[in-house]
């Protein structure tokens, strides 16, 4: 009896330590990244040399409350990009649950924002967007759905976060944008990560990225 109560105290200890891995980061920096091939830059983030690196440019779009959304909001705050539509059969309804793990990780964290692109604008209204909000417990404070115009949307997501590229694929500017990944911006409006929105390891390397982020001077 005494060596079942040894054997199950040991599961449970290897559970735990398995849970906290989630959390840990496996550098104790992370890279810049200057364009769209995502080849990774290991500087300092105080180096001089990041004042001419790649820097996500202003933006106006409407989020799910009617609100105009600009990269004001997020001025000192990390935050995780992605692209979806809220009618999306595929990707997206796995890639929101995903994020979701995110609002709930950092609900208390007023330095950590989600920001989702709508890439049907048409048809994602702020009142549909409202709506899908709603259905999906997502909070308007810490997470953005928002709409705009189709160019400026698909602007954004290819020429500022490069969010296509690293799939090999070389779209024209007006053709449909659809994407499972993640975009992590620091606190300059730099790209520091890229991560599969659809794959549980990936988020738990974003969340642990998000923790390394949050220590930096």
């Amino acid at each position: 009896m005494k060596i079942k109560n040894i054997l199950f105290l040991l599961m449970i200890c290897l559970i735990a330590c398995n849970e906290s891995k989630h959390n840990q980061t496996r550098v104790k920096t992370l890279p810049f990244y200057n364009e769209a091939t995502f080849t990774p830059h290991w500087i300092l983030p105080n180096d001089e040399a990041l004042d001419s690196f790649h820097k996500i440019s202003p933006f106006s779009l409407t989020n799910q409350e009617g609100e105009i959304i600009t990269e004001k909001n997020f001025k000192d705050k990390i935050y995780v990009v992605d692209f979806f539509f809220t009618s999306c059969p595929g990707i997206c309804p796995k890639m929101t649950t995903n994020m979701m793990e995110l609002q709930n990780e950092f609900l208390k964290d007023d330095d950590v924002l989600l920001l989702s692109h709508s890439v049907t604008p048409e048809r994602d209204s702020v009142s549909v967007l409202k709506q899908y909000a709603l259905n999906k417990g997502i909070l308007s404070h810490k997470w953005y759905l928002v709409t705009g115009t189709q160019q400026e949307i698909y602007h954004l997501g290819r020429q500022e976060y490069f969010v296509e590229e690293d799939l090999g694929l070389n779209k024209e500017k007006d053709e449909f944008l659809h994407t499972e990944n993640f975009i992590l911006i620091d606190k300059n409006r730099q790209i520091r990560g890229i991560y599969n929105g659809l794959n549980k390891t990936s988020i738990n390397q974003l969340i642990a990225d998000i923790k390394t982020l949050k220590k930096e001077k």
